[in-house]
Formats: structure tokens, sequence, C-alpha cells
């Protein structure tokens, strides 16, 4: 069976929905046509020109990177630079790119918690979870149908919280409503005053679900004026949201646990503060450029914090309360290649799914 690009990036867009990346972010298909047959995927930290040479050697006419290989304008393309080529590289080529950035760092199974299983961490949480971005709708439909409205609306995408599904609160109550003489009602008749037992039903959802949860209880619900109301929460999404704290299985002192993060993440070099004389149990980490979440380990009482691209007056932030440890930008998302090819696998079992082996890291070690 023939694979559109459009199903896959609609599966991807399922697992780090859009609407969660930072607003400086590119995230999503940025070559290529949705109505193109996929023929193979390469997954890649980067999308850089080898990468593009690399997926026309392996027949994938999909790259799939965690880094956009656009993030501004282009108002020309001349091939003056790396992201012009590249673009032109894979246009040329019906190559199509398509970025998961952002949006991948801020779910609970996305690039920190690819880290945390490398390093063998467990009882993993998000670090700094993200607030607004939940709502509530509350509404109101006759008893005998509200098995059938809360079915719609968990189909929808409401009322799934954590590792649970199907979640709702119910009350019965009796409704009261009076249709004019233009009216076409479920119950009732014209210019009389009706009661019904109602059931009020109330479910949470991610507010980017807003149009769809609402079209399903429009299309579920028998009356002809549906009363409702929709709230925004300030509650934090603990699903959604930036880094991951987690513990390791037994404490160690920070130098073995330095040899164990060297060989487990396949580093070359590691900068760190200062070491306490003290085991490590809890863990912070953070794919990517990770300081502004230097306060959310802090609070969780993380014993060392995992991340990239300190500067140098920021290590003094460490302040001798956590050791801050730098593995480097690429060192930290390296692995994201290899979670976007488990994602996929498993949707698509029958397509050619391989994992780019172009080093694209742009830094070098002179030992």
């Amino acid at each position: 069976m023939k694979i559109k690009l459009r199903e896959i990036t609609q599966y991807l867009e399922q697992i780090a929905p859009p609407a969660y990346q930072e607003s400086y972010d590119n995230s999503g298909l940025l070559v290529g046509n949705p109505a193109m047959t996929v023929t193979g995927i390469l997954c890649s930290l980067d999308c850089v020109e080898s990468v593009i040479d690399e997926a026309i050697a392996k027949n994938c006419n999909v790259v799939v990177a965690h880094h956009p290989i656009i993030f501004g304008g282009l108002k020309r393309l001349t091939g003056k630079n790396y992201v012009e080529r590249t673009v032109i590289k894979a246009i040329k080529n019906d190559i199509a790119i398509y970025a998961i950035h952002t949006n991948l760092d801020h779910v609970l199974n996305g690039v920190s918690a690819k880290i945390a299983e490398k390093i063998g961490l467990q009882n993993l949480r998000i670090l700094a979870p993200k607030k607004q971005l939940l709502k509530k709708l509350t509404t109101f439909v006759p008893t005998a149908h509200t098995e059938k409205l809360l079915t719609a609306l968990s189909a929808a995408g409401a009322g799934n919280i954590g590792n649970y599904t199907n979640c709702s609160f119910t009350v019965q109550g009796e409704g009261t409503f009076q249709p004019n003489e233009k009216a076409n009602p479920h119950i009732g008749t014209a210019n009389s005053l009706e009661k019904v037992q109602e059931t009020r039903i109330e479910v949470i959802f991610p507010s980017y679900l807003e149009g769809q949860v609402l079209s399903a209880m429009r299309k579920n619900h028998p009356y002809e004026e549906v009363a409702y109301y929709v709230h925004s929460l300030e509650n934090e999404n603990q699903e959604v949201g930036a880094g991951m704290l987690g513990e390791l299985r037994e404490c160690v002192y920070p130098q073995e646990f330095l040899q164990h993060l060297k060989q487990a993440m396949q580093l070359k070099v590691i900068k760190h503060t200062q070491l306490f004389d003290k085991p490590i149990k809890r863990v912070a980490v953070c794919g990517g450029a990770g300081s502004f979440l230097l306060k959310n380990a802090l609070s969780a009482q993380a014993d060392v914090y995992i991340t990239a691209d300190y500067k140098y007056h920021e290590f003094f932030d460490a302040e001798d309360k956590i050791t801050i440890i730098d593995i480097g930008h690429y060192e930290s998302e390296v692995f994201t290649k290899d979670l976007l090819a488990d994602f996929l696998q498993q949707k698509f079992a029958d397509l050619p799914i391989q994992i780019a082996s172009t080093n694209t890291n742009p830094v070098s070690y002179f030992f």
C-alpha cells in the first residue's frame, strides 16, 4: 500500500502537536508535497546538504529532522549559504523535509525522555510543566444521551489525564427550556415550557483540540441549541513541558556517575561545575540549550543537572547547590534520531525507515 507524506506528518503531529512548539520555532513540513508517495524515511538530528546526499543514496525521499533547516524567512534561493543549498538540493531531488523541534522537546516521551532512558533514570516526570494549555468543557445533555456524548468527546481527545482515559465528572439535574414557533426541538413543543432530566458533563482537554471537541459535542448532542461553557484552566499540564526529572536505580558517587554518563551518551568530553562528596540520586536533564531550567532543577532538589550550551558566567549560577553538567548540544540530542525512527516504525512497519549515519555535529574536539 502506498503511503502519502500527509500520513507521516499527521502521525508525527499526534505525537508532538505543533501547538506545543515555541513561538520562535519553525517545526512542520518545510519542503515537499503532502500528496507525494513516500519511498523511505531518513531520521536525522539536523538536515544539511550531506544528509540530503545520504537520503538520495538510500532511496529515502523524506528526511525527518529534529532541527529545522529554515528558521527565518528565505527571500531568495541562490545557494549562497548552507541553508539555501540544502533546500535547493532537496527540491531538485524531490526530497521532503519535516522538522519536529521544540514540540518534541515538550512532550512526555520526547527528547529529554530519551536522554533519561539512555542514562537509566526511572520515576520520570516533566521538569517544568507548562500552564494554560488545558481547557474544560461543561455541557448539559438529556440523561439517556449521556454515554453516547461522553464516548464521542473521548474519541475527540477530551477526558485524557496522564495514564487515564475517559475521565469526566457528571451530575444529574433538571433542565428547563421553552421553544418558540421557529424552533425545531428534539424534545417539547413550541411555546410550552419543558422540564427534562439532564446530565451535567465536565471534561478537560488540550486547548489545541477545542475545535474538534466542540464539533464532536455538536454532532452527538440531540439538542438544536447546545448549552455549553469552555473555560481556560491555570493548571499545569503534567504531560507537556521542558526537561525531565528522574532518579537513578541506585545512588552513585559523582566520579562513577560521570563515567556512566560518558559511556551511556557516547561522550568525548564533559564540562561540569563542582562535584560534591555525596551520592547522586535525583537527576534533571534537558536536551539542547537548557540553562533556563536551572531554577527548576534546583526547586526539584536535583543533585545534578545535565544539559548543553552553558555559557561561562552561567556556570556560576550553580552556587555550590547543584552540579551542572554540560555534555554538548549535538551529544545531548543525537539519539533523537533513534527516537524518531522508533516512533515511525511502530506505525509504518512496512516502510523503509533508516537512521542517518551522517555526523552533523559542527563542533570538533582536539585531544
